[in-house]
């Protein structure tokens, strides 16, 4: 739900509803970018439907950055390729697929792999230097902990985000953990020593990040937004090191930069912590804030699908938390 407003797999997700909204900056690079846990820890639970395009057309999905090795397949061009002989592949592969889609002008399906073919071409020139972190100043990369061992990985994974930005990437999602609960904040067990590992892994890294978009004059534009999909239960799970169970009534998300009003808390939970007990904010409430961060009014943010303006916060009543926005 909190990757696309509802309970159910296979719905577009937020950064989908951003790309669909306010289109892309960049012709050189996708205009939504995702990257995961680098450790062989997995993917997020739900995998690539965190980051699909639902009903949307295919071309608004995110891109996968693969955690290892080359972010992404065939991004240099193979040495017995011309320039001249791929681009003419290309235009006899786009001629036969407009052919084939002007036969079937409502299959958005290929639509997209037509735009991916030309969007992976052009990625060729631009992407590989903007996913090289390595070509950042010594004290960038320090200032970030890429030469620190327990948080490197993500370190780099924020430092490319910044990158991806400033070259008007529209929407960079980056997953801490992976699949498994020990191995992610879903700490049934070792509440201590898992919180504190992935806080370790990500404080530096996410301080950077900030402090770095200030200091380029980026920060303003760029909405940085930390959370999960649930806090932890007040209670502790029996074992000898004790974890604590979901709590889906109330936990804490943050906002930075653009858009954001900073030093400013809103709600409250009960005496212990357990339910959201003051100003509550339902995930479509946040879900339309963010939009109108973004300077999108959710109710005007819809597709049509299945005889319905679908929305990212659906049909029901979401109201924008004012109070937290500049």
């Amino acid at each position: 739900m909190m990757n696309t407003g509802v309970t159910r797999m296979g719905y577009p997700c937020v950064g989908s509803w951003v790309t669909y909204g306010l289109g892309s900056q960049c012709d050189n690079l996708p205009s939504f970018v995702v990257m995961s846990d680098p450790l062989n820890r997995g993917l997020p639970k739900g995998n690539a439907l965190n980051w699909g395009a639902g009903f949307l057309p295919t071309v608004y999905q995110g891109t996968w950055l693969r955690p290892q090795g080359e972010p992404i397949d065939n991004l240099k061009r193979p040495a017995a390729l011309t320039d001249e002989r791929q681009r003419a592949q290309l235009d006899l592969l786009a001629r036969l697929n407009q052919r084939q889609a002007e036969n079937s002008p409502v299959e958005s399906e290929l639509a997209a792999r037509i735009e991916s073919f030309e969007l992976a071409y052009r990625m060729q020139t631009a992407a590989p230097e903007a996913f090289e972190v390595k070509s950042e100043p010594e004290h960038i990369q320090k200032l970030y902990g890429l030469d620190q061992k327990h948080c490197a990985h993500f370190a780099a994974q924020c430092l490319m985000a910044r990158r991806m930005v400033e070259r008007g990437v529209r929407f960079v999602q980056i997953y801490s953990g992976g699949m498994d609960n020990q191995l992610s904040w879903d700490c049934h067990g070792d509440l201590v020593g898992n919180h504190g590992g992935f806080a370790r892994e990500t404080d530096q890294p996410v301080a950077a990040l900030l402090a770095d978009l200030e200091q380029r004059g980026l920060l303003e534009d760029t909405l940085v937004i930390w959370g999960g999909e649930f806090g932890r239960l007040p209670l502790s799970q029996k074992g000898d090191k004790p974890g604590r169970d979901h709590n889906p009534h109330a936990f804490t998300v943050w906002l930075a930069g653009g858009g954001a009003r900073g030093g400013t808390h809103y709600g409250e939970t009960d005496e212990i912590g357990f339910k959201a007990a003051v100003d509550k904010v339902h995930v479509r409430d946040f879900h339309a804030t963010i939009l109108a961060a973004l300077g999108l009014e959710h109710r005007n943010l819809t597709f049509r699908f299945q005889g319905l303006d679908q929305r990212l916060t659906g049909v029901e009543e979401a109201r924008v938390v004012h109070e937290v926005l500049a």
